[in-house]
């Protein structure tokens, strides 16, 4: 619709302004001139390029960035399966979530074609066992399965896993190792040690959905 549009035009403009800036002090008169000629029809800039304030990152949005991370690990992880699993590329198989909270269910929804289209996924459904003969990638708090029934080699699922699972257990060993050493919870500021605590209790959670994970491969097998 034209609101779209408009925003969208004002969103290239804006980046490409930007670009402009950092660009010039290496390519001065040929973005003094593009400056110039994009101000828009009818319009003039109210100052040279050289004189413009230098961008700063005051645009930052910490909720838009974990948002699209989301997405991003989404794809990549149903790539990496399908490319591991020897999936051909034209094959679209389901996509179900298993134990997705409120955050993650409203993510599903709004980027549902970008999923659809980049991970090459069908119908997005939210179930609460994954079904028989799938490949399983746990993502945050959820359970994301891909039914791939005789597109997948199970017993190649299982040895994914078992080798997720052993790179999850090796630091959770090597966590519980430094949270162990008095010194380094004495020595090291407050915010460090919370933060390596929260690591080790990531890790154990992804450590027991992949032990699930591995059990149900197995039991599909």
């Amino acid at each position: 619709d034209e609101a779209a549009k408009a925003e969208s035009r004002a969103c290239v403009a804006f980046v490409l302004d930007e670009i402009y800036k950092l660009l010039h002090p290496m390519m001065p008169f040929m973005t003094e001139e593009l400056w110039a000629q994009t101000a828009g029809e009818g319009k003039e800039r109210s100052s040279l390029l050289c004189h413009a304030a230098w961008p700063s990152p005051d645009f930052e949005d910490e909720e838009a960035a974990a948002d699209i991370n989301w997405l991003v690990d989404l794809v990549s992880g149903i790539r990496s399966v399908r490319s591991e699993m020897n999936v051909p590329p034209a094959a679209i198989a389901p996509l179900m979530v298993i134990g997705a909270n409120t955050l993650t269910q409203e993510r599903l929804e709004r980027h549902s074609q970008a999923i659809k289209r980049l991970a090459r996924v069908g119908d997005i459904a939210l179930v609460d066992a994954p079904p028989k003969g799938s490949a399983q990638i746990v993502l945050n708090e959820a359970t994301i399965s891909l039914p791939l029934g005789s597109l997948i080699d199970l017993q190649a699922e299982a040895a994914r896993l078992q080798k997720e699972l052993a790179k999850v257990t090796e630091e959770i060993a090597r966590l519980h190792k430094k949270l162990s050493n008095e010194k380094f919870v004495a020595n090291a500021p407050e915010e460090v040690v919370e933060a390596e605590r929260e690591k080790l209790a990531e890790y154990r959670e992804a450590q027991e959905k992949l032990s699930v994970a591995l059990t149900r491969v197995r039991d599909a097998g």
